[in-house]
């Protein structure tokens, strides 16, 4: 696992598909706020939950300048499933050989249900305009998350 990025470091830049196959790279939103969150699995409950209320503060984090993408090993024939069956608004993209994952370190060991397991470390980060990272969440809930990040960002509905 690749050290964790911290405050002030430069973000990894990546290209990656969508869910339509179309490339979507961090360098695309330069000038712009960008949250860059990691999920496990798109359509279990957790991610599913994570990913609806993304959707549900979109309007309130694209108002205030932020654009939020997410990134999980899924193909994107699983994400195009989970965008359509969640009604996403966001590009989720595919990282399945999980490289990008590794460079944020998102991936790599953690507890699941007490035993240690290689994984999606679920996490979340903030990018400021010039590409560098502005806040670094490890470990986060996937329920009350998003909420806690509006919170953070000093943003109100």
């Amino acid at each position: 696992m690749s050290e964790r990025l911290s405050p002030g470091d430069a973000a990894p830049d990546f290209t990656l598909p969508d869910s339509e196959g179309n490339k979507v790279s961090l360098s695309d939103f330069r000038g712009r706020h960008v949250v860059v969150y990691f999920y496990p699995a798109a359509g279990t409950p957790g991610c599913t939950k994570q990913a609806c209320d993304f959707r549900d503060n979109l309007a309130l984090l694209n108002d205030a300048g932020y654009q939020v993408l997410g990134i999980s090993p899924d193909k994107p024939e699983k994400l195009a499933k989970f965008v359509a069956a969640e009604e996403l608004t966001f590009p989720l993209l595919s990282d399945p050989e999980k490289t990008v994952l590794t460079e944020w370190s998102a991936f790599g060991e953690k507890k699941n249900y007490g035993r240690i397991v290689q994984g999606v470390i679920r996490s979340t980060f903030v990018v400021d305009p010039e590409g560098k990272i502005e806040k670094a969440l490890y470990n986060v809930r996937a329920t009350g998350h998003v909420a806690k990040l509006i919170k953070d960002l000093s943003l109100s509905a």
